[in-house]
Parts: structure tokens; sequence; C-alpha cells
């Protein structure tokens, strides 16, 4: 007999856990893989980067338009309050140049087996091997080691995660129970494909430093990777959502130059240099700049500077979803009440990347992922207590 139902053990469901059983109510955590938080320490691999320390304006204007929920959600536990929380599980922190937040350990093994102690502490029960199959009438069955299970909760959080990474149990096959009420899934902070031609397979695995992205009025000075597939890392990430809806990509392979510093430069005399020498020489160019030169750029225009100002880096759309840090797309907000309640199920609750909503890496996602994890953890809690 359980209380409370949290089927899900990443970040959202198991602060949902947490603000349920510290409220006195009896909690079971289900989670279909053989352990919890898969995704969330293969978060920590890169050093788990829990927030962003910055103004709270900046902080949600970041996430681009979201639903007033996940709004109310993050309002009500924000970047200052996950700082607080994880320094309370005794994981010392830091802030980097750029804001971000990570533990000083830079993994989150450390952290989650924190949590889990706390937890268990509390009373709660941790179920893995359990593979919701949607419900039985009021009851939701699961699939189990032993036999099918049936449990009959008085609240329950679903916090099944979003449709990336399914090794790591993230797969969108839940979206069938709720065939009305999903938003299509699609890839959010990825890679894009590109087409190399034969000339690029030397820089595979390449960096490509001191350039900056452009899309629209979004501007990117993180870095970027050439892959085997295409181009990825920090600097397209950031601008991917754009790129992924239809805006176009281009690369300034020198962002501190203006126009007319380059125009000066390419105007020196070239002698017997080849062009790629004279580049180099000139402007400074890295082979790799070189390389992306000649692959989007040719043939070459007469004004040369305008192209090394905005080279367009042509892609053949976004990287396959499962290769995706995370997800756009899921459980649509207007089939939720306010305090995320399924309308069609009252006394189930919804959290975390399942939802509709999208974030930039930084931080954000976890933020956001534990932040609506504590809101449908409150409001189940109000309403077992209504009850």
């Amino acid at each position: 007999m359980t209380d409370a139902l949290v089927i899900g053990a990443g970040p959202a469901g198991l602060m949902a856990a947490e603000v349920m059983a510290a409220r006195g109510l009896s909690v079971t955590v289900a989670d279909a893989m053989p352990s919890v938080g898969r995704k969330f320490l293969m978060a920590g691999k890169s050093g788990l980067n829990l927030t962003k320390d910055e103004p709270f304006d900046a902080f949600l204007s970041s996430y681009g338009e979201l639903s007033e929920p996940i709004v109310a959600a993050l309002r009500a536990f924000g970047p200052d309050a996950v700082i607080d929380w994880a320094q309370g599980l005794g994981q010392p922190l830091f802030t980097g140049s750029t804001g971000r937040v990570f533990p000083t350990v830079m993994k989150a093994s450390p952290l989650l087996r924190a949590w889990l102690r706390r937890l268990t502490g509390a009373g709660v029960t941790l179920r893995t091997r359990w593979r919701w199959q949607g419900w039985d009438g009021a009851a939701l069955r699961f699939d189990t080691p032993d036999k099918p299970q049936f449990l009959t909760p008085e609240v329950t959080i679903l916090a099944l995660g979003g449709a990336s990474w399914a090794r790591l149990g993230s797969n969108g096959t839940w979206a069938a129970h709720f065939p009305n009420a999903i938003a299509p899934f699609a890839p959010a902070n990825m890679g894009f494909v590109v087409p190399w031609s034969d000339h690029m397979t030397r820089f595979f695995g390449a960096p490509i430093k001191s350039v900056a992205l452009h899309v629209g009025h979004q501007y990117s000075r993180g870095e970027c990777i050439v892959s085997k597939s295409g181009i990825e890392g920090g600097g397209v990430y950031a601008v991917s959502r754009a790129v992924r809806e239809g805006a176009e990509l281009t690369m300034d392979l020198r962002p501190d130059w203006s126009l007319d510093r380059i125009r000066a430069a390419l105007a020196k005399p070239r002698g017997k240099a080849s062009r790629s020498n004279h580049l180099r020489k000139v402007l400074r160019l890295d082979p790799v700049h070189l390389a992306l030169l000649a692959e989007f750029g040719r043939p070459y225009p007469d004004d040369l500077a305008p192209l090394i100002k905005a080279l367009p880096i042509r892609h053949a759309g976004p990287r396959p979803l499962d290769e995706a840090i995370s997800t756009a797309g899921g459980l649509r907000l207007d089939a939720l009440t306010d305090n995320l309640m399924l309308r069609t199920r009252p006394g189930v609750f919804c959290a975390g990347e399942m939802l509709d909503w999208e974030a930039p890496t930084g931080g954000y996602l976890i933020t956001g992922c534990l932040a609506t994890g504590r809101l449908a953890g409150l409001s189940a809690v109000g309403y077992a207590t209504d009850s």
C-alpha cells in the first residue's frame, strides 16, 4: 500500500518523492530501468551543470516562450533554491566564469547517492525494473520481474522523461497512453548533419575555436566540433532550436575583427603564396577554418570579407532524436491544470522533461525538471490532503 506513487526516477520524479515524503505521505518510486537516475548520471560525465547563477529574469528568458505552470515552478524553485538544495545534500559547488554551477567533484554520483540516502531515510520505497503499462481501469499496471502489479495510490506523479537516450530509459513510448495530448517530439540541444566532402575527413573530431555562430538575432561564441556526422558542440546547441525551426546558420570566422579590418588584411600583397597560405597568414586562420571556408564558401566571391564574417553552414537537418541531449515536445500543457494535474485523471500529476517545454544547455534543463517535480509533488500533497 502506498499513498503516493512516482513513476520515473529521474530528477523530476525524485524531487516529487522528496517533497511528498517530507509532508508525511507514504511514497513509492517505480522505474523501468535496473537502477535509478541513469540520464542524470550521464549528464554528470560532463560535469553535471546543475543550474545557472544569473539574475532571475535573464535566467527565465533563456528558455524562450514558456507556459505559465512552468514559469510558476521556476519562480518557486529557481537557481538559488537549486544551489541551496544541493549544498543541503552535502555537495560543495562552484560557479564557473560563465555562471554555470557544478558540484566541485564534477560528477553526479555523489549527489545522487546522498539524495537516495535522504529519500530512503524518509521512508521512500524504490522499485526498479517496474515498467508502467498504462491504466487498467483505475489501477496502474506494471510489468515487473516477478508478476504484473496493479497499484491504486491516492496520488500519482508521472515523471517519464523525454524521448532521447533510449538506452538510459527515456524512450517516449509512454506517449501512446496520451494519444490526443502530445506535441510531436523533436530533438533539442543537438548537432546537425553535414554531408562532408572528402577533404574534411582529416578534421573529424577537431574543435572549431574562436568563431561565432549567428542565427537571426541569436549569437553564440561557444566551441563547436567537426564530427564525422556533421557539426556539434555547445556553440551549436545554443542556437539549435532556431536552426531546427528553419533559420539560417552562419559562422563568423573572425568575430573580433571588423569587416574593414578583414578587407584591409586581404588587400595585402599575396606574392607567390597560395590563396590558403595568404588567408592563413593575413587573417590568422587555423587549418580547420580554412577547410570550412573551402567547404561552404566556394566558388569564392571577389569580395571575400563578407563571407569570412557570415559563412553559411549548409546542413541536412538535426541529428536523430535519440542522440539529442534533450527533447522538445511531449505532453501538452493544455492537458494539465495549472498545478500540473491531468484534466482527465484527477490525482495524477506530471512533471519533468515529458512535458512540452524546452530548455537550452547551461543548467536550465535540470533546474526545470527539479522545479516541475517539486510543483507536482506539492500539488499532489494538496490533493491528498483535501480528498
